[in-house]
């Protein structure tokens, strides 16, 4: 057991899901709070000092100075950034991990603080929004720095009754699909995690797979044939453009129509009149001197020998020039005002179906478009307020914006949210974004809606009474980054799996470590219990065979293993011996 204690300020709802991951983890945990009641049975044990945070003898008495590690979950960010130089003070060397709502601090205070840490609970929460909106589920996400398409996904795969997995080995669904499986849960069974999941063992209806991997290859994999993309419609550019200039000329107003008909019909009578009444006027010509006449009022009686009949053709087009492009001009002026060209024009842009709707443009939601923009998937959004901050940044990324309120069926109609492949409803306001989704499920019934909430308890009920099964609480989704951002920079993150936590770690090796450098990646997952994710060489290329990579310094190893054997590895104490070929056959290593 570790002696010196995690200290937690703050129990808000981020709080609390810490707590819990903390507690999971067996780590000694001391709470800095202003409300908590020292009854609390969701403490469990663990010491509470009631003060606040920023002053130097409550962080005293509940053991700075002592600690291992401060998390720092307050909802005020210059009460976090107080305590954080407090903090300091009292202990120059101890990790801080602290939330923030200012995105521009979020990057700029780890650079200027030593030991540091900052997180941005909406930066945190997007990939999984994103991941949940395109496969339907997302426990956990990896992302593999330098490496294209390198986000990995992790998910939750249930065999079916009648799936054709039944009866395959487990290994099938990772060769077919390159997948790592991270455990195999069966009813009435102990699981086995890891190393512990046998790839020979043959399926069952009800076993769960754990699963990582990319987004796309897992998305095929748990949708298969879902009846929620059933009926989307996919359409190439060229299709979507022709459509939009349709639907833009078919929804002018009819007196815009009229003018600009009259307009051109008079035009095309002048040119035919020069084209043929007057010699050496060919059609370009005619075009030519009928605009220049009607615009510019240009004299050109000396073009034609007839010049009597010509002056009194060139007088009546001067007017009637002069009459109708003044109405046009006016007609279409007022239009365009009243329209405003840009929103006349936005959701022309709005493909058939195939697309993910974005509802709500706060940090959230913007930071939700940007994973999807960079999944190269088709985003609409659509956001109540004209002034958000984020309306120029996301048109400018190609996303079409529609200002409007998403709780109004017309908007959500315009938006074709019952041909789109997945909702998210990511506005600040719970209500809101239950209404959304109830709203879109009237549109249609099987529609996946990725449901934004704060309240953990909220979003658990709703998955189990409403049907409601993306219903995901940004405290959930966030607090397993903050609590792996104790651990150092070398763990990008945890997650839980049926109680057991799980943890990702990106480990540069280095130079003289006996332990490791000379070792074949199969060793070394065998001695510290490890699933290896992605193996880099030193010029950061992935290793196409990484369990046959012998480690050398300079080298990435990017894998995933239980909380103790973590901190077992990073102390170098291995204790499982090498497996035999035979042995490794069986286990999730082959």
């Amino acid at each position: 057991m570790i002696e010196q204690p995690i200290i937690l300020c703050g129990l808000g709802r981020i709080g609390w899901r810490v707590l819990e991951y903390l507690q999971a983890a067996g780590l000694p945990v001391v709470i800095v709070d202003t409300r908590c009641a020292a009854d609390d049975p969701r403490l469990r044990g663990a010491r509470l000092v009631k003060g606040d945070c920023r002053k130097q003898e409550v962080l005293e008495e509940a053991g700075v100075p002592q600690s291992r590690g401060v998390l720092i979950m307050t909802n005020d960010d210059l009460v976090n950034i107080s305590t954080a130089l407090m903090v300091r003070h009292l202990h120059p060397e101890v990790r801080i991990v602290m939330r923030l709502f200012n995105q521009n601090l979020v990057n700029r205070l780890g650079k200027a603080f030593h030991n540091i840490f900052a997180l941005s609970t909406s930066t945190l929460a997007a990939p999984l929004f994103a991941l949940s909106a395109l496969t339907g589920q997302a426990l956990g996400s990896i992302r593999l720095e330098g490496v294209r398409d390198g986000m990995r996904q992790v998910a939750e795969l249930t065999i079916a009754t009648g799936s054709e997995l039944i009866g395959g080995p487990v290994s099938e669904v990772v060769n077919r699909h390159k997948l790592l499986v991270l455990a195999h849960l069966r009813p009435g069974e102990t699981e086995r995690l890891l190393l512990d999941v046998d790839l020979q063992d043959r399926l069952l209806a009800g076993d769960r797979l754990i699963l990582c991997g990319e987004p796309r290859v897992l998305a095929g994999l748990l949708n298969g044939d879902d009846p929620e993309l059933v009926h989307v419609r996919w359409a190439g550019w060229l299709r979507r453009m022709g459509r939009v200039a349709w639907r833009t000329l078919a929804d002018v107003e009819l007196p815009v129509k009229v003018c600009a008909g009259v307009l051109l019909t008079v035009i095309l009578i002048s040119t035919l009149i020069l084209h043929f009444q007057v010699a050496n006027h060919p059609l370009h010509r005619a075009l030519y001197h009928t605009i220049s006449l009607m615009a510019t009022a240009a004299d050109m009686g000396a073009d034609d020998p007839r010049a009597r009949w010509f002056s009194v053709f060139a007088s009546v087009m001067r007017l009637m020039g002069a009459a109708l492009i003044a109405a046009f001009t006016a007609i279409l002026t007022n239009y365009l005002l009243r329209a405003r060209l840009a929103g006349a024009l936005e959701f022309r842009r709005i493909p058939d179906g195939g697309h993910v709707i974005v509802c709500g443009l706060g940090n959230i939601g913007f930071r939700v478009v940007e994973e999807l923009v960079r999944f190269k998937e088709r985003v609409v959004v659509i956001e109540q307020s004209k002034d958000s901050r984020f309306v120029t940044t996301t048109r400018r990324l190609g996303v079409p914006v529609l200002i409007g309120d998403a709780t109004i069926p017309l908007v959500l109609q315009q938006a074709h949210a019952a041909q789109a492949r997945a909702v998210i409803a990511a506005t600040s306001d719970d209500l809101i974004n239950l209404e959304v989704a109830l709203m879109v499920r009237e549109l249609k019934a099987n529609q996946r809606v990725v449901l934004h909430l704060s309240d953990p308890q909220l979003a658990g009920m709703l998955r189990e009474n409403a049907n409601i099964r993306l219903a995901l609480s940004i405290p959930l989704l966030a607090a397993p980054a903050f609590v792996a951002a104790l651990f150092g920079d070398r763990v990008q993150n945890v997650f839980m799996i049926d109680g057991r936590m799980l943890a990702t770690l990106d480990l540069v090796i280095p130079a003289q470590d006996d332990r490791l450098c000379g070792q074949t990646v199969r060793n070394v997952a065998a001695d510290y219990r490890l699933v290896p994710v992605a193996v880099f060489d030193v010029a950061g290329k992935v290793q196409p065979q990484p369990l046959d990579v012998r480690l050398e310094a300079g080298q990435r190893l990017v894998a995933i293993s239980k909380l103790p054997d973590l901190e077992r590895l990073l102390r170098r104490e291995a204790v499982k011996r090498d497996l035999a070929p035979a042995e490794a056959s069986s286990l999730n290593l082959a």
